[in-house]
């Protein structure tokens, strides 16, 4: 009898990407799904960058990428939270928007680079 070795590889799909790259928080749809999961992932992530460390708050962050309404207010909802200031990227502007603001440097509607 001949011996058989199969290898599986499982690879974690998620509907939703998110990374911390130059603090700015790159946003981007992944595997095809329906904003009841999409709103999950999109949480499950920031959480997890939370707990490692990666995602540790701070004067403002910047978000650039697609969003849907539903992520755009877990994304709203969570860093709120952590960041005095947080600005969308507005590609029609080609400047962040500021959006959030607890921080007196930003005031809502700024624009910045």
């Amino acid at each position: 009898m001949y011996d058989v070795i199969v290898a599986y590889w499982i690879l974690a799909m998620t509907t939703y990407k998110i990374e911390l790259k130059n603090d700015i928080l790159r946003v981007s749809f992944g595997e095809p799904a329906q904003n009841n999961q999409i709103v999950k992932d999109a949480a499950a992530r920031l959480e997890e960058m939370a707990q490692s460390g990666e995602l540790t708050g701070g004067q403002l962050l910047r978000i650039n990428g697609p969003v849907s309404i539903p992520v755009a207010f877990v994304l709203a909802h969570k860093l709120s939270h952590i960041y005095g200031a947080v600005g969308f990227f507005d590609p029609k502007l080609r400047k962040y928007v500021i959006c959030i603001t607890h921080n007196p440097a930003y005031k809502l509607g700024d624009l910045i680079d």
